[in-house]
């Protein structure tokens, strides 16, 4: 237990720290007079595929000075982030006019590379002063032409930075193209590019405090705000609407069975039981594969461990907009330091089941989540190698993640594991188990497992299924979400909904003298998490526009391990609720 209480201290101080660094990095942005202020060209991407992103100077831009890398943290290389100095110089209030930033040649090569990325949409993205700006590389001309040879590709060359300063402190920055500063690419023909750019400086009252406002106005406007609080009322009737149901329902046959039960115990002692207390020497009987369901409760716990850690950091403010990386980062080190908390839940659970062999419980444990996504991981860095996208790691980055699974996750696994292991608790069971299982009657279909498993799903989906699109907008899109309160409250819904439901579940498995509900508990709990794909399918074909073997195999395949992640972590806390409940109603019964 010390070495668990260690590792939330660790959590904890992983907490304020970043809120100190978030703090002090709001600080240090002051200049005088003809200062530079850095201007960092980021990625260029088809604007419908946010996962398909390439370097800068991928393209045929040129530069009139050497060309510099940032150097970037984890969390930014992990986003795809690859900042190298632009092309365009602009001082701390030096006004320019059309001033050339470089002139090159472009080859027929070149001019077809720009044209295609012309057709797909391509945008820039860049950084001024910690500021992200945006701007399409050019435009197409389809205006009278109904066929699409005839379609007229051309590519901007002059932009215009507008900044807004106040004092000593740059506040705001917005980029926009000359429209009539064009260069025609639909010939397969070599053409001289005069690239340029015009810097306009005025000054504004808003504060330096403020300058991020304007990313999160989107999301705060009172039409979204409108449709996200629809979103918390569906949610908040949905729970009253159930916990009216085991209020009124349930719990009124259980008080029924109590009295039931009561009266048959002070009856003729021949009489047989019916129902679930007909099952009260089985109930307690341990899964099978009770290594396995050990693990999935250690990581689903570990998992909700880091859910929570990063809702505290994000509803503190440390994921403000554009923070690059910093949640990448924040997934990384908590998901390192929470990797005790697994051990100790697999472990100990395990041990209470009677299991034998803990080390085998503790690699299965380490893999259960680790493995697929580690799998999923080699694929899909492997087609973005094959693309050239910034979306693939470089050599050393994969290195410091291997150092960190190596020297931080599997020691604290390892612990948590012996912490557990040594703590030697029995499992609290208030019925004897009998030495035989009784044979489980004939079932009709609904009762089945997959059945089962699609009603206690659909009520905790049907909670959250409005935040989704917003969520789903802000990762796979240009959607800012910034609005973790509201989050936070739909996932404390989440949790209680998926509770009830799996606890109700569980009754009428029980109530059907079906005694196998520890299994049936952790994938009624975790079922939400299947239907979140099944919405990731609609979302695919329906809002987004995302394209390509690239972007389609990065979305499914990494939307694959998160409602895995969830499937595990709503799992663990159905079976928490039933086991709760089970132990609950046993415990007020007298059985022989």
């Amino acid at each position: 237990m010390e070495r668990i209480r260690a590792c939330l201290l660790a959590l904890t101080v992983v907490v304020v720290c970043g809120v100190a660094q978030v703090r002090s990095s709001a600080s240090d942005h002051r200049y005088t007079a003809g200062d530079e202020v850095p201007l960092y060209a980021n990625k260029v991407g088809p604007f419908h595929n946010p996962s398909e992103t390439y370097r800068f100077f991928d393209f045929p831009f040129c530069s009139s000075a050497p060309v510099k890398e940032k150097k970037e943290a984890l969390g930014e290389v992990l986003n795809g982030d690859r900042l190298v100095s632009a092309p365009y110089r602009l001082d701390f209030l030096g006004n320019k006019e059309a001033e050339v930033a470089c002139k090159r040649k472009l080859t027929k090569e070149e001019v077809a590379k720009f044209r295609t990325a012309v057709s797909k949409d391509y945008y820039f993205q860049m950084y001024y002063d910690d500021l992200p700006i945006w701007g399409f590389l050019g435009k197409v001309d389809k205006e009278g032409k109904a066929d699409p040879s005839e379609y007229k590709y051309y590519l901007f060359k002059h932009l215009i930075f507008e900044i807004l300063y106040n004092k000593d402190r740059v506040i705001e920055i917005t980029v926009r193209s000359d429209p009539n500063a064009l260069v025609d690419l639909t010939q397969d023909e070599p053409v001289n590019v005069d690239f340029m750019y015009t810097v306009k400086w005025k000054e504004t009252e808003t504060p330096f405090e403020k300058r991020m406002d304007k990313y999160s106005e989107s999301s705060s406007m009172p039409h979204h705000l409108e449709i996200h609080w629809f979103s918390i009322i569906n949610s908040c009737v949905t729970v009253l609407l159930l916990t009216g149901f085991l209020a009124t329902i349930l719990m009124r046959v259980l008080k029924n069975d109590f009295v039931k039960y009561a009266h048959d115990e002070e009856s003729a002692d021949d009489q047989e039981e019916t129902g679930w207390k007909y099952i009260h020497g089985d109930v307690f009987r341990y899964p099978k594969h009770k290594s396995l369901f050990s693990a999935a409760l250690g990581s689903g716990t570990q998992l909700f461990t880091l859910t929570s850690f990063i809702f505290i950091l994000a509803l503190v403010g440390v994921f403000y907009p554009y923070n690059r990386g910093a949640l990448f980062t924040a997934l990384v080190v908590i998901y390192a330091l929470t990797s005790g908390i697994a051990g100790y839940t697999a472990a100990c659970f395990y041990c209470q089941l009677e299991g034998i062999n803990w080390v085998r419980n503790l690699l299965l444990t380490g893999s259960l989540f680790c493995g697929p996504l580690f799998v999923t991981f080699c694929f899909l860095n492997t087609v973005a190698i094959a693309y050239k996208a910034t979306a693939a790691l470089p050599f050393g980055t994969i290195v410091i993640i291997f150092l960190i699974w190596a020297l931080v996750t599997s020691p604290l696994l390892i612990l948590g594991g012996i912490a557990g292991k040594n703590t030697k608790a029995e499992f609290q069971a208030p019925c004897r188990t009998t030495k035989y299982p009784r044979e489980i009657p004939p079932l009709p279909w609904y009762r089945q497992t997959l059945p089962q498993m699609a009603m206690a799903g659909f009520l905790p989906f049907s909670a959250i299924y409005i935040e989704l699109y917003y969520i789903f907008s802000s990762v796979w899109g240009h959607r800012i979400y910034t609005i973790y309160s509201i989050l936070f409250i739909v996932f404390i819904i989440l949790l209680i909904v998926t509770a009830f439901v799996t606890v109700a579940m569980t009754y009428f498995q029980l109530a059907a003298e079906d005694h196998e509900w520890w299994w049936r508990s952790f994938l009624c709990g975790g079922s939400t998490g299947l239907f979140i794909y099944a919405y990731c399918l609609y979302y695919y074909n329906a809002p987004s526009d995302m394209s390509g073997f690239m972007q389609t195999s990065f979305f499914f395949g990494y939307m694959a391990c998160i409602c895995y992640g969830f499937f595990l972590m709503l799992g663990a806390i159905g079976f928490r609720a039933s086991l709760f409940f089970v132990r609950h109603i046993y415990r007020s019964i007298k059985c022989e």
